[in-house]
Parts: structure tokens; C-alpha cells; sequence
């Protein structure tokens, strides 16, 4: 099998470097011809010279179209195709983390919008909610059903694609007054990567428009299965569990690890500081895309873990520069798409995103 494949990548190559050959000297045969024919036009005082020109630009788009589907499907590094099966195209890729190395992690059974689902025989409200990952109240709510309700046979739910509460927008409605009325974090709103908005600058809704709400709670429902709520954090500088990180900053955990929010996001008051989790050399310090995360830092510990900080108000530390744990290496703020002040943070391991409460706690 090796010995086969490596046969094909040699035909593949040779047919690769027949074509351009043949391209190579059939282009250079048509700059001489044309400069023939140039030499004549000059000499008939430019009377062909329109024609020409016309013809020649024609004959070469001519070429173009012809010959591109040809490399395309011969040679593997045109066609964007390699000799390994690519990945199936409902694979989502979480790019939330922006790291210079360009990593991301693959998510798979990711929805976008709301799906109907038909009750079988035996179904329960807890045993669906568990098939999808979301919590029962988020099926109550979406479905106007009491805890108490029987299910039957052929009954069509509505199932959100996360827990929470959807929402329609209305009149006045904004993405700040919706998080208060569900208690939750706006910026949980601004994160969900299927939740879109006029102005990303404002974040702007348009009336009519359906939006995920993660996390919400229906006001004055009873809640009958728990969802994330926010906790506050130890003292920036804590040390706990293994002792590998300290916290890097005090707070309330506004948000949570999710597949579309790969870190925690840690709410407290503008220029509360910022620590190192641990020690290492500054990889990223500045506001680089001028949007996103805003003011950054990014810490490779030289273990295989890295750490981010990002919408800082003021970074403290240069890129390339050396520090220790507990380090200020900033201000919290809330630069970037950002909604309110806070820090967000994340962990890689060998380049995979991990819940950094996992090493927290």
C-alpha cells in the first residue's frame, strides 16, 4: 500500500510538471508570436493595434478557463484536497481562541437553531433533555410546559440548541435589558456565535429576531434542574489544587467553559489586577487585531500550557519579557468585544483548549 501510494504522488508530480511545462513553453511560443505581430502593428502604424489586443486578451481568458479545472483535479495542492479523508463537513471549528499558533479545536453535534423533536414511546422530560444537553426548565420554557407535564406519543418539542431561553426581540428591547430580565451575563449573549447583531460594535438588535439566551432564567419560574450560576472566585494570587496555577484575578465567574466560550470570564470592577498564573515568557502583549480580545497577553509556561488574559484596560508587561508568578501584568477593562468589564482567561495544553477550572480548582 505504502509503495502504491508513493507511485501515485510520483505520476501525480510528473503529470504536474508535464502541464507546466506544457503551459511554460506554450505561453513563451505566444509572448514571441506576439511580439512578431507587434513589430508588424508598429510597422502598419497601430491600424491592427484594437483588433489585436481584443483578440489576445480573449484568447488568454480562453486559456485560463480551460486549464484551471484541469490542474485543479490533478494536482491534490490545487484542489485544496489532501491524500488523507477531510473532516465531514458538519464539524464546527471553535476559533474563539485567537492564539498566534493558530490552533482550534474541533466540535462536533453543533446546532445553530431551534429543532422539533417527536416524542417515542418511553420518552421523558429529563431523559430528552440529557439526549441534547440541556436542562429540563430549557425545554419546559421552550415549550410552555408545566414540570408536571405527560408526554405522548408523537407530541413535537421544541429542543434550544443550548441551555437557556429564546427569545424573540421586541420593541426596546436590548441585549443588556434581555440579560438582566433572564439573569444572566450579557456578555453570554454577545459570545453565542449563532446570535447576530445590526452593529457589533453596540451590539444592536433587530426587532423580530430570535435570539439564544444561554443561561437565562424564565422570570419567576420554578427552577426544577440547575443551571450555571455565577460564583465568586478566591483572591487573586490563591493557590489551590495542585498549586500548578494561581487565580488571576478576584471576581465573579460571569461565564463559564462552553464548546462556543472555550474559558471562564471573571467579572470584577476596571483595573482591578491582573496576575500571571504562573511563570513563564510573554509571547503576546498588545491590542493586535483591534478588535476580538482587545488588550492581550498570552504566557507560554514552558510546560505545554499557555495562558491568555485578554480585554485588559492596561497591559504592564512587553513581549519576550519574563514573569513569575503572581506577577501584575495588568488592569482589568473591557476592550475588545466586550460588553462590561472583565477578564477573560483561558488555558491551552498542548495546544488543546481546557477548562481552566479544571487547573483552578
Amino acid at each position: 500500500m505504502h509503495n502504491l501510494l508513493k507511485d501515485f504522488k510520483s505520476f501525480l508530480k510528473g503529470w504536474y510538471r508535464f502541464l507546466f511545462l506544457r503551459i511554460y513553453f506554450s505561453v513563451r511560443h505566444f509572448e514571441k508570436s506576439k511580439s512578431l505581430f507587434a513589430e508588424k502593428l508598429y510597422e502598419g502604424r497601430g491600424k491592427l493595434t484594437r483588433p489585436f489586443i481584443h483578440s489576445g486578451m480573449g484568447g488568454i481568458a480562453i486559456l485560463g478557463i480551460i486549464l484551471a479545472p484541469i490542474i485543479a483535479n490533478s494536482v491534490p495542492s490545487f484542489s485544496g484536497q489532501s491524500f488523507a479523508q477531510t473532516p465531514a463537513l458538519s464539524a464546527v471549528l471553535s476559533s474563539t481562541s485567537e492564539f498566534e499558533e493558530n490552533t482550534s479545536t474541533l466540535i462536533t453535534n453543533i446546532r445553530s437553531e431551534v429543532i422539533d423533536y417527536t416524542v417515542n414511546s418511553g420518552d421523558t422530560l429529563s431523559g430528552i433533555a440529557e439526549k441534547f444537553n440541556i436542562s429540563v426548565d430549557t425545554m419546559l420554557w421552550a415549550n410552555s410546559l408545566e414540570p408536571t407535564a405527560k408526554l405522548k406519543p408523537g407530541q413535537i418539542l421544541k429542543i434550544s440548541p443550548v441551555t437557556g431561553v429564546i427569545h424573540k426581540v421586541k420593541k426596546g428591547d436590548t441585549v443588556y435589558s434581555l440579560a438582566k430580565h433572564y439573569n444572566t451575563d450579557t456578555q453570554a449573549i454577545v459570545d453565542y456565535p449563532f446570535n447576530t447583531f445590526i452593529n457589533d460594535e453596540n451590539f444592536e438588535i433587530a426587532v423580530g429576531q430570535t435570539l439564544v439566551i444561554p443561561d437565562g432564567i424564565m422570570p419567576k419560574a420554578k427552577q426544577t434542574s440547575p443551571v450555571y450560576t455565577a460564583q465568586q472566585t478566591p483572591n487573586a494570587g490563591t493557590v489551590v489544587a495542585s498549586g500548578a496555577f494561581v487565580w488571576p484575578t478576584s471576581g465573579k465567574i460571569s461565564q463559564g467553559f462552553r464548546w462556543y466560550h472555550r474559558a471562564i470570564d471573571i467579572a470584577n470592577k476596571i483595573g482591578t489586577s491582573i496576575l500571571a498564573a504562573d511563570s513563564g515568557k510573554v509571547i503576546t502583549s498588545g491590542w493586535l487585531d483591534n478588535v476580538g480580545y482587545g488588550n492581550k497577553v498570552v504566557i507560554d509556561h514552558g510546560n505545554g500550557f499557555i495562558t491568555l488574559y485578554a480585554h485588559l484596560s492596561k497591559i504592564s508587561v512587553n513581549q519576550g519579557q519574563t514573569v513569575k508568578r503572581g506577577d501584575v501584568i495588568g488592569l482589568m477593562g473591557s476592550t475588545g468585544r466586550s460588553t462590561g468589564s472583565h477578564l477573560h482567561f483561558e488555558v491551552r495544553v498542548s495546544g488543546a483548549t481546557q477548562d481552566p477550572l479544571s487547573y483552578l480548582k
